[in-house]
């Protein structure tokens, strides 16, 4: 009966998080807007420069839109919406409520997943209208990832929210938004990077996240070498959140 309870409050949490992030003017912009933009703008123009390898652009653009999708999600909004909770003594009360500390966080990462689930499914309608046709059996590991991706980022998010200062926090996660957005191996394939930054960007929780989408959703087939990165990432930011997080 209170593990049943204990999760019908996390639930709750998690829907009163997906909510906040949907409700809220910047955080709508950041999730839903300008990954839609991105979408549109990468596929129907050739404003940025893509390696498609022979593939359809939509093809190559949409997958790494969608790990955009997550990243915007899991790290940015999470990052800025739990540092300036957690200065304002939000994570402080609500640690000591029945919720508690567990249920806070399996409620912030349930809303996550929740928002994932609108972004995805509005990029799959716009790609679809698009001419984008992603393989079958890439679409299992995909969401496989999108998990792992969700996590890492997650606790990347947590990580910066529970050791920093809230302005900083700001600053630092749009800071790194544009800067993996640009050189993360996110929207475009690594390869495309120059020199040395190829081999870098794979090794980042961006670039696997988008090599995996993109091997997933294009051959039907995930990478292994993005599979054990990102598990690497999920399970080192995951040691560090449990081991450096400040609940005020």
């Amino acid at each position: 009966m209170n593990d049943g309870m204990a999760l019908r409050r996390a639930f709750s949490q998690a829907g009163f998080e997906a909510r906040m992030i949907l409700r809220n003017g910047e955080q709508l912009m950041v999730t839903i807007i300008f990954p839609l933009f991105l979408l549109v703008l990468l596929a129907k123009t050739d404003v940025v420069s893509i390696a498609t390898g022979g593939a359809r652009r939509i093809d190559v653009v949409a997958p790494g839109v969608v790990a955009l999708a997550v990243m915007t999600t899991s790290f940015t909004s999470q990052a800025i919406a739990t540092a300036f909770d957690r200065r304002n003594g939000v994570l402080r009360l609500m640690a000591t409520t029945p919720l508690g500390k567990s249920g806070l966080l399996i409620g912030k990462i349930a809303g996550v997943f929740a928002v994932e689930a609108v972004q995805i499914a509005l990029i799959a309608i716009v790609a679809a209208f698009l001419g984008w046709r992603p393989d079958p059996a890439g679409i299992l590991p995909a969401l496989l990832m999108v998990v792992v991706g969700t996590i890492a980022f997650t606790a990347l998010a947590m990580l910066a929210a529970g050791t920093l200062r809230a302005e900083a926090v700001l600053a630092v996660a749009n800071l790194v938004l544009a800067a993996l957005v640009v050189g993360g191996g996110v929207l475009a394939p690594v390869s495309q990077l120059p020199g040395f930054w190829q081999h870098l960007a794979l090794f980042l929780p961006s670039g696997a996240l988008g090599e995996a989408m993109r091997g997933a959703l294009q051959t039907g087939s995930l990478p292994p070498i993005c599979v054990i990165i990102l598990l690497a990432w999920s399970t080192a930011l995951g040691w560090g959140v449990n081991k450096l997080f400040r609940w005020s």
